[in-house]
């Protein structure tokens, strides 16, 4: 299956939940299954609204539900109420806080990026939406050094924003070997080096564990070393972002064993694409991240 960027991904419109009637005419909301299964795992995990593109939001809140996971992942400011329909949250969202190509590592960016968080992280808080998400930007020629300099300075412009709401804004950490090319933030160094100089409590990483396992490896140790600055997860075999299963890599019993150990009270996101039926791989991945 070919890889698809998810930051091309244009949902369609919402599909509304259809109000059902009772016999005194009071309307309903949608119900929780009634035996959701109950998992002792305190790893709360979530699925990427992207990669379930064929399906509704409101499908795939109802089949996650079902499923057992707590959140839906990257949803657009328009979606950030649907999950809680389902006893769901909105795990992370967009909020117009730039792109992977247009990101906090240059200056001229940074006006933008503001104008966008203001704009939607009172709405993140409000639906209860705890992380929003933002981007480095590319090289094009930049130094690292220059580029972590400038993100800093962004994010020092921004912060307060966040603190004041109450929501946590993640720098995505992607793979510039593969999917990305010249993606500036493809290290966790980099990553914590920035947070560092920010030292905000609501400025994280979002470690996406299929572009570092590309990129670097390692993975238990640099999470538990950078944990105080690790935010959010996302998860999706090695190679191919597909399936969490033995045709792959990664040992994610094992990843979220590790995460686990650290404290981590955040959420692990499933971001990969399914190549058979997709629920019956994400209940699978749930089964073996639930440790």
């Amino acid at each position: 299956m070919a890889l698809i960027d998810r930051r091309r991904f244009v949902g369609g419109a919402l599909a509304g939940a259809a109000a059902s009637v009772v016999a005194q005419g009071e309307q309903q909301k949608p119900a929780l299954p009634a035996a959701a299964p109950v998992s002792t795992s305190k790893i709360r995990q979530s699925v990427s609204r992207w990669c379930y593109q064929k399906m509704s939001l409101d499908e795939l809140c109802k089949n996650s539900a079902e499923i057992g996971l707590v959140a839906i992942d990257l949803l657009q400011p328009e979606e950030f109420e649907v999950p809680a329909r389902y006893g769901l949250i909105s795990s992370m969202g967009y909020a117009s806080a730039g792109t992977i190509n247009k990101g906090l590592n240059r200056l001229e960016n940074h006006a933008e990026i503001e104008a966008g968080l203001r704009k939607f992280v009172p709405l993140a808080a409000k639906t209860g939406t705890p992380n929003v998400i933002t981007f480095s930007g590319q090289r094009k020629g930049m130094s690292d050094e220059e580029g972590a300099r400038n993100t800093v300075i962004g994010l020092n412009r921004v912060k307060s924003i966040m603190e004041d709401h109450g929501v946590t804004l993640v720098l995505e950490l992607l793979n510039s070997k593969v999917n990305h090319p010249d993606y500036m933030a493809d290290h966790v160094a980099w990553g914590v080096k920035v947070c560092e100089q920010v030292d905000s409590p609501k400025i994280k990483l979002l470690n996406d564990i299929y572009h570092m396992q590309i990129m670097e490896g390692d993975l238990i140790a640099t999470i538990q070393k950078n944990a105080k600055w690790m935010g959010h997860f996302h998860t999706g075999g090695v190679p191919g972002r597909h399936e969490l299963n033995d045709t792959q890599e990664v040992n994610w019993a094992g990843v979220m064993r590790g995460i686990q150990a650290t404290g981590y009270t955040g959420f692990v996101a499933h971001e990969f694409l399914p190549t058979g039926d997709p629920m019956t791989s994400l209940r699978e991945a749930y089964r073996i991240c639930a440790v």
